[in-house]
């Protein structure tokens, strides 16, 4: 994740579509037409299954009145299947060439994470990180052996570059394979180091030769995962209310639980998807900063529909947790999915103070929902629908203005 370099002519699938086993060459970051791969598609589709496992024992915790260890357990599960996604998505954009090899490593990564996915349910329950721990291993080993072969085919200071990417992802497993032998309560502080390091390891890689990965490409990516997130959001909730209402017989207590929760995830998408965000992501210190943050944009997407099924349980009784627990659990998310996508890419495309107070107003309205009671969740979807509102009249009272100003007289 850099600034742009030079790289060699695009190096996509040939016509036949079996592709044979060729050099990883970076591709070019000017490339024209570059959209995600069906692989690629495939690839966050298997990791969604991972972060619906995270979603459904962070409801139990949250349920079982855990919820600041069952929020600690699904930020630890989160980073490890983000960081994989994360690095993957980057390598594919500056090396994707969809040869027979190319393929089978990648599936070797989707493998990884059902690994990962398997073990999350003892993760949480029994402090058993054996399998989560293995099924990181193997989606960053395999990533490290992508970065080997990228180093094979290139030339100093760019083959320097993806072997110190190699390394840096090695050296890492090392440590995480530590959490497995430490008490359980020495796990957190090695969690943190090792969270810092891992995080380092592509700015020190690209410190003297960046990667040339596609902005375009790069946000066509993150977009895509936010709107499957979105998606696995709704699907949860929708499995919560259909209980609700046929196990309990309680249309009218989860009825304004599903209108709210629409709302809001009708807004996230709009309020995500608003600004063309590629445009915006040209230097370093923007894409590190823009790809880094999204961890709090994925998560809190995610964490919506927990938060939504815990509100519906709440509802009809089938959980024992206060009222406003219940409500904190959709709106502390939702507010924080605001906050970041206004930090992240959204301010840097408002003009005005008008424009930029919107989302973090909407936010602090959100989390003011929150006391409510049981319409705690429909008012934050309104405040969500109104936000939009207001944002859409802003920026078309913006562009009305910037046309009557550069319009010649008559």
């Amino acid at each position: 994740m850099s600034s742009p370099s030079s790289a060699s002519a695009p190096a996509g699938p040939p016509p036949d579509g079996h592709p044979p086993v060729r050099r990883l060459k970076a591709r070019h970051r000017h490339e024209s037409h570059r959209v995600a791969t069906p692989l690629e598609l495939f690839f966050d589709l298997c990791f969604v299954v991972a972060i619906a496992q995270a979603g459904v024992q962070l409801v139990h915790a949250v349920a079982q009145g855990h919820a600041g260890e069952g929020v600690l357990h699904y930020a630890m599960v989160f980073f490890a299947i983000w960081w994989a996604w994360m690095n993957f998505t980057w390598f594919a954009s500056a090396y994707d060439n969809d040869d027979v090899l190319y393929r089978v490593v990648t599936l070797v990564q989707i493998a990884g994470v059902l690994v990962l996915a398997a073990g999350v349910s003892r993760a949480f329950e029994d402090q058993d990180w054996v399998a989560v721990v293995i099924g990181y291993v193997i989606m960053r080993v395999a990533m490290a052996a992508q970065w080997l072969r990228a180093g094979r085919s290139a030339a100093p200071p760019e083959s320097t570059m993806a072997r110190t990417y190699s390394a840096g992802v090695l050296l890492c497993q090392i440590g995480w394979l530590g959490l497995l032998f430490l008490p359980e309560d020495s796990r957190g502080w090695l969690f943190l180091v090792m969270v810092v390091l891992e995080l380092s390891v592509p700015a020190f890689a690209e410190r003297k030769h960046p990667s040339s990965w596609h902005p375009h490409h790069i946000s066509e990516r993150y977009g895509l995962l936010t709107i499957i997130v979105l998606g696995e959001t709704i699907a949860a909730a929708t499995v919560a209310v259909k209980s609700g209402i046929e196990e309990n017989d309680a249309l009218g207590e989860v009825l304004p639980i599903a209108a709210g929760g629409l709302l809001i995830v009708f807004a996230a998408w709009w309020i995500y998807f608003v600004v063309p965000v590629h445009s915006y992501l040209r230097s370093s210190r923007q894409s590190f900063l823009w790809g880094y943050g999204h961890y709090l944009v994925f998560s809190s997407a995610a964490a919506i529909g927990a938060g939504l099924e815990v509100a519906v349980e709440q509802a009809v009784g089938e959980v024992h947790i206060s009222t406003l627990a219940a409500s904190a659990a959709v709106t502390v998310p939702t507010a924080v999915f605001l906050l970041t996508v206004w930090a992240l890419h959204a301010r840097h495309f408002k003009v005005g103070l008008a424009e930029q107070l919107v989302l973090p107003t909407a936010a602090l309205l959100v989390l003011g929902c929150t006391f409510l009671g049981g319409q705690a969740v429909l008012v934050a979807g309104i405040v969500l629908a109104l936000t939009v509102a207001a944002g859409v009249s802003l920026t078309a009272r913006r562009t009305e203005r910037e046309r009557r100003t550069t319009a010649p007289a008559a």
